[in-house]
């Protein structure tokens, strides 16, 4: 989107038509996920609809299944073909740019792809954020103690951004939440944190995970180190170090991979499945063909040691899209091309409201100065004018009134009552 946007804005009339595809008609901004699964943005304001900041593009919505480059064809499933039972339509294009971020790796743990939880979409923290309310609902209202229990555990897969600030996000609302049940308490929500290696959110640097370990158990968050989980069959959550938790609640961030369009090509790819590039972001080998954020293997101009790549984050993929539209530009009006060259600057994590830890340009930061940090860093890389007033009035309105804490569950299958009202003319009682 980033990288359509600006050729938007730079290309001259006639020049090139600029074709956009993807399944959604938005590109949602992963940050802000945690945030909007706690109820503090709404979910209509993490995402960027395509059609209305890219008016001069043709946008496309739909899934690419193949791309043959050296024909420069790409198959695309659309809505319309799949209603029509046509199959996949073929695009030709002159340039091809490939920037289909990564997906959710799951490993072959019994019991995970029929009980765990994703966070990568906005449909998925939306869906947590009802699944967690409605876990409050079972407890209070059943007497079976087990019941209650697997209820109230939650239990989280992987120490990295995604999982510490969605755990961290999630129980802070909880702990909320429960002051307007009349029969749980905070300390009787059991929060689980699960990480293989010795640490958690790297990027922050190892003092500052330390400290983001001992913030969250000091909030009575059960963080294992080294330890991973074996199987969550059953609903019974079986870690390395031989604890059990029945659960009803799994939520797995245990890292990512490279979108599976990319096996469809004949581009070349590494090890790691992700296409490999030249610092001027082009596939190497290729001609037209170009690539950014977590599918491209970009070197690191700027690292100390050899081979090292740019590490697969939102800080890298944007600075990219601005060269990747650049270079395009410069390819079709034959200008010399520009290299990728940036100084990673550092990361910043929200641990709930007013925590957090940064570790920005070499000076570290914790508590209420870091967790401000990541709010104005985010704010500031959100895209587009609109998003970036909504969120500022959403975080302001939020510091005047409570928190909303109601669980809208029916959105996931919003015909469930029609159907039950049709099929049995029962109605569920109205409140």
């Amino acid at each position: 989107m980033y990288t359509a946007l600006r050729l938007q804005r730079q290309l001259k009339r006639g020049e090139a038509q600029v074709i956009v595809v993807d399944p959604e008609p938005y590109m949602t901004y992963q940050p802000f996920l945690p945030e909007a699964a706690a109820g503090s943005i709404s979910p209509r304001h993490v995402v960027v609809p395509l059609r209305r900041v890219l008016p001069k593009c043709q946008v496309v919505i739909g899934e690419a299944t193949s791309i043959d480059h050296a024909k420069r064809t790409a198959s695309i499933k659309t809505l319309a073909s799949e209603e029509e039972g046509t199959g996949a339509i073929a695009i030709h294009y002159d340039e091809l740019v490939l920037a289909p971020g990564s997906i959710s790796r799951a490993l072959p743990i019994p019991g995970l792809a029929d009980y765990g939880i994703g966070f990568k979409t906005v449909e998925e923290a939306i869906g947590l954020r009802n699944h967690v309310l409605e876990q409050l609902d079972i407890a209070s209202s059943t007497r079976d103690p087990d019941v209650r229990d697997a209820a109230l555990t939650f239990v989280f897969v992987g120490g990295g951004y995604a999982g510490v600030e969605a755990l961290a996000e999630l129980e802070d609302m909880a702990r909320y939440a429960v002051r307007y049940y009349h029969n749980i308490a905070p300390d009787d929500l059991k929060w689980i944190l699960v990480e293989a290696t010795g640490r958690i959110l790297p990027e922050v640097g190892e003092e500052m995970g330390r400290y983001a370990v001992r913030e969250l158990r000091g909030r009575n968050i059960d963080v294992r180190l080294e330890t991973r989980l074996e199987t969550c069959e059953d609903r019974i959550a079986v870690l390395s170090d031989g604890s059990r938790f029945p659960t009803r609640t799994l939520v797995w961030t245990a890292g990512v991979k490279p979108h599976p369009v990319l096996a469809a090509t004949d581009l070349p790819r590494d090890g790691r499945g992700r296409l490999v590039c030249t610092p001027e972001l082009r596939v190497e080998g290729v001609e037209h063909a170009w690539a950014a954020g977590d599918a491209a293997a970009v070197p690191d101009l700027t690292a100390q040691e050899p081979g090292k790549e740019c590490a697969p984050n939102a800080q890298h993929a944007v600075r990219q899209a601005k060269v990747l539209a650049g270079n395009i530009l410069a390819a079709l009006r034959e200008q010399p091309l520009r290299e990728y060259k940036y100084s990673y600057a550092g990361s910043v994590a929200s641990l709930g409201l007013h925590k957090g830890v940064a570790h920005v340009y070499g000076r570290k930061f914790k508590g209420y100065p870091a967790w401000f940090m990541h709010r104005v860093y985010h704010l500031s890389r959100v895209p587009t004018f609109n998003r970036k007033a909504r969120v500022l009035a959403e975080w302001t309105l939020a510091g005047l009134f409570k928190r909303e804490i109601v669980s809208l569950g029916s959105l996931e299958n919003p015909r469930a009552e029609f159907e039950l009202a049709a099929g049995t003319g029962r109605h569920p009682e109205a409140s």
